[in-house]
């Protein structure tokens, strides 16, 4: 059921946004009275799709593969590979017959829509939950192996990378990597440190999962009324220090421990105020205490009303723009070895969550919004940057390519888009074998 979950919300993901890229290059179109052949949800085979209809000269439809879409406007050079038209003289509603500001626009239009789309729904979340985070500046680290090597420890709190101080815990990962970071400053007990990093390790930051978990000490809060030990006599504020001698400072150095100890009887060291206690506690069979922990008050949501959450979530569609476009030059860098991570369409269908959430699946739409939107900007052939380029070469020397020459860079492009596909596939098969 939870995999089903999560194909439903990528599917249905990659059609809405899809059907929004597309929308925007049939709208500036059909203003400027270019034909449209088809506009398509999903790709038809050999035409052949689950639903078609013809309206105002467009055939629409809904193709049998469920992945991405696309709209054929009429003389213009495009994935669609069908070349044999262009060598007769251009016709009025052609593409390739109107001057280069309105092609510019037609072009434009699906990227332009992406945005807008994106920034909608980040207003849309800021006006009804607004912005949700972990405060970094009251939270501590718990590290993982690849942390632990470049030198943070558990329990640091970090208060700076270089002169910038991260506010949202979940992104200390991601400042890292994009920031060209050269230092860390932490606090550790009273001290602070200066970790210096390791440019040449960015590389592996990219492909570490949770680098910087949240250290949650083993606070009590309540036990459940089901649990071995409703009357073990464990109260709430009680902080387990150790479970037959083995220290468990945190609730993660816990997991492995109690694993250990499954389906037994153990002592507890339990802080109590001043004093230190030992309680006798049963262990279940699957590593468990039957305990709820006391989280860290550190989850910090700033509220907005639909007034002030229109700047709030062109600021966040901002940002987010900014942090995309970081990523992409640690994957133009070979030495961060950032193209490892690179991910399909299986990658994106793993960061949804397995039970549906309103929140998480618009503010997953918005990211992918922008992320496509970008990528499409990039000015490679069959990408809508790529024909932006051209005519913005045209509208700068007063000479158009000739449209064998876009056939054959078309084409290029294509066989650069696949092989990138191949790479994203590849990744994510290695991560899952």
């Amino acid at each position: 059921m939870d995999i089903l979950i999560r194909i439903i919300q990528t599917i249905l993901a990659l059609s809405v946004l899809i059907f929004v890229h597309e929308l925007g290059h049939f709208m500036w179109a059909k203003i400027f009275k270019i034909r449209v052949e088809k506009f398509y949800l999903f790709f038809d085979v050999k035409g052949k799709a689950i639903a078609k209809w013809n309206w105002g000269g467009t055939e629409f439809g809904i193709g049998l593969l469920p992945f991405g879409g696309y709209c054929k406007i009429s003389g213009m050079v495009d994935e669609s590979m069908e070349f044999d038209k262009l060598g007769s003289e251009a016709k009025p509603w052609e593409f390739r017959a109107h001057p280069a500001w309105q092609r510019m626009l037609v072009i434009a239009g699906g990227v332009i829509n992406n945005f807008i789309f994106a920034v909608l729904c980040y207003i849309g979340i800021m006006a009804i939950w607004g912005n949700s985070y972990i405060d970094n500046r009251s939270s501590s680290i718990y590290v993982n192996d690849l942390a632990y090597e470049m030198g943070f420890r558990n329990g640091d709190k970090i208060l700076r990378f270089d002169d910038y101080e991260p506010k949202d815990f979940s992104m200390l990962q991601a400042d890292l990597a994009r920031r060209d970071v050269s230092k860390a400053v932490v606090l550790r007990g009273s001290d602070t440190l200066d970790i210096y990093v390791d440019q040449s390790m960015i590389g592996k930051v990219l492909n570490s999962p949770l680098m910087f978990d949240l250290a949650v000490p083993f606070v009590v809060d309540s036990v459940a009324a089901d649990s071995p030990n409703s009357k073990a006599g464990l109260l709430k504020g009680d902080k387990i220090i150790a479970f037959d001698g083995k220290s468990v400072e945190y609730v993660q150095d816990s997991r492995p421990v109690l694993a250990e100890l499954k389906d037994s009887s153990i002592e507890a060291s339990v802080v109590r105020g001043r004093d230190t206690l030992s309680i006798a506690v049963k262990v279940d069979t699957v590593g468990r205490i039957g305990v709820y922990m006391e989280l860290p008050e550190v989850q910090r949501v700033q509220k907005y009303n639909l007034i002030s959450a229109v700047p709030a979530g062109f600021k966040l569609a901002g940002e987010t723009v900014k942090g995309y476009v970081q990523d992409l030059k640690l994957l133009v860098r070979p030495e961060t070895e950032a193209y490892k991570s690179v991910g399909s369409f299986i990658a994106i269908g793993q960061i949804f969550p397995t039970t549906w959430n309103w929140y998480a699946f618009i503010n997953i739409l918005a990211l992918l919004s922008i992320m496509l939107a970008v990528m499409n900007l990039l000015p490679i052939p069959a990408l809508d940057g790529g024909h932006l380029v051209f005519i913005l070469y045209e509208m700068i020397t007063g000479r158009k390519p000739s449209d064998k020459f876009l056939a054959v860079v078309q084409t290029i492009g294509m066989l650069l888009i696949f092989a990138l596909m191949f790479l994203a596939l590849g990744n994510d098969l290695g991560r899952i074998f």
